[in-house]
């Protein structure tokens, strides 16, 4: 069987390659454009690495260009799962059009090809961001959508476009509310990495809104755990269905960002004014994805950071 994963050498989809790889037979089709967002060399030592399995073929191509139809039209791919995007809530400020094309041109490829491949399911991910700053917690699958910045917008219209697809067209689509993923290979414009690396250069970090955010941290084990759960259980899934990804644990940045100073280093702290690109929390209900995966055990935040700054320790990028 035939799985192709987009943006492969990003965070979630390293990490569910290397899921997939290691618990089935499945050839694992992963693509990249190796995008300069974030260190590319990181990137590609993540694609190095699941290289060293010989089900895993990676294949670099930008998505918002359609090449996917010529490169892979005749491997008859039964899942996807689409993972590739233009990431970073604060970013979208300044270069909206970028997430325009990455985010939006990019899947609608992406469904094209999906819908000329007549896929079992195509999973697809979106973003706690597309609840913006809401009121009222824990966040349900079924609470109104209103983000507050351009990468939450790109990313509501997209399940809007995926139910159109599935309804006109009669495609499985399944909608993945990733809430803030952190652990070893993430991300270095994420908090927790990006807070290790002053750590480790020995330069001043900037706390926003004074530290006085909250957070509803997922640690990668558990995301790729439940997402590939959810893959398993693909025929239990109605037509077109979306599933908060979280551990409905959220908790004051300033008590991660005081635990990893204390842990891996002094460094000094600068304490900012809100920045308006961001929400004030995120705390997801996972009740609808526990449901139906009955997965139970999180990983202890703490012991998490624990591994994710000894993964760091060992890592240059």
């Amino acid at each position: 069987m035939n799985i192709l994963v987009t943006g492969a050498a990003g965070f979630i989809g390293f990490h569910l390659c290397d899921k997939i790889l290691k618990n089935t037979n499945f050839k694992v089709y992963g693509v990249d454009n190796l995008d300069p967002y974030y260190s590319i060399k990181l990137k590609k030592e993540r694609i190095k690495k699941l290289k060293k399995n010989k089900n895993f073929r990676f294949k670099k191509f930008d998505l918002k260009k359609n090449q996917t139809y010529k490169y892979y039209n005749k491997k008859k791919f039964k899942f996807i799962f689409h993972l590739a995007a233009q990431p970073g809530v604060r970013f979208s400020v300044s270069d909206p059009k970028k997430y325009i094309d990455e985010n939006i041109l990019a899947f609608s490829n992406v469904l094209e090809f999906a819908r000329s491949q007549k896929c079992l399911c195509t999973f697809f991910a979106s973003s706690s961001s597309v609840y913006g700053d809401s009121k009222k917690f824990p966040i349900n699958e079924e609470m109104e959508l209103k983000p507050k910045n351009v990468y939450g917008l790109t990313k509501k219209f997209n399940e809007e476009l995926a139910y159109f697809y599935s309804k006109n067209f009669k495609m499985k689509l399944v909608c993945l509310r990733f809430f803030t993923v952190f652990g070893p290979w993430g991300r270095p414009d994420m908090l927790i990495l990006k807070l290790l690396d002053k750590a480790k250069s020995k330069k001043t970090f900037q706390v926003n809104n004074f530290g006085n955010h909250f957070r509803d941290f997922t640690y990668i084990d558990d995301v790729t755990n439940m997402v590939f759960s959810l893959f398993l259980k693909y025929k239990k899934i109605k037509m077109f269905d979306y599933f908060n990804l979280c551990s409905n644990n959220p908790i004051n940045l300033m008590k991660i960002i005081n635990h990893i100073v204390k842990r891996a280093g002094k460094t000094k702290l600068k304490r900012v004014k809100f920045q308006k690109a961001d929400v004030y929390k995120t705390h997801g209900n996972n009740k609808k994805i526990l449901k139906l995966i009955k997965y139970r055990k999180f990983n202890d935040i703490f012991k998490s950071i624990e591994k994710t700054i000894d993964w760091h320790k060992k890592i240059n990028y």
